[in-house]
């Protein structure tokens, strides 16, 4: 975070100007129907196999985050095409924003990659060594 000057007070309308790691434009999210089975968490090792792609599980559902930066983020943080931006960048409200608080701290559960998940599967399912084993066939 940048020194604020004493007398400003941080709102959500001049927030971003004091965003110095621009950390809502570094990856994406892509909200996940939630994984029961064997085969549903199987599929997910397989993205989570994938450079730069992590699983995550919050209070609104599950979640797929890829760290890739935008494309369009400048060398000091803003947009470069922020009258033009698609509409979701439009619609994000940084109300309550990774400014304020880290995304992490509202993980109920997180993969950093496939290690992590394939150790959460194998407590969560006794037979998944069985089922594991099954795939080859």
């Amino acid at each position: 975070m940048k020194n604020i000057p004493v007398d400003i007070k941080i709102t959500a309308e001049n927030k971003c100007g004091f965003c110095t790691n621009s950390k809502c434009c570094t990856y994406i999210t892509e909200e996940l129907a939630t994984p029961r089975s064997m085969h549903d968490f199987d599929h997910l090792l397989w993205q989570l196999s994938h450079a730069d792609v992590q699983a995550y599980k919050d209070k609104d559902g599950w979640y797929l985050l890829i760290h890739n930066t935008c494309m369009h983020l400048l060398p000091d943080g803003r947009c470069g095409i922020y009258d033009d931006r698609p509409r979701i960048c439009r619609e994000y409200t940084n109300e309550f924003c990774e400014y304020d608080q880290s995304a992490e701290a509202g993980f109920d559960l997180f993969f950093d990659g496939y290690e992590s998940l394939c150790k959460y599967v194998r407590k969560r399912f006794k037979t998944w060594e069985k089922y594991a084993a099954s795939r080859d066939d």
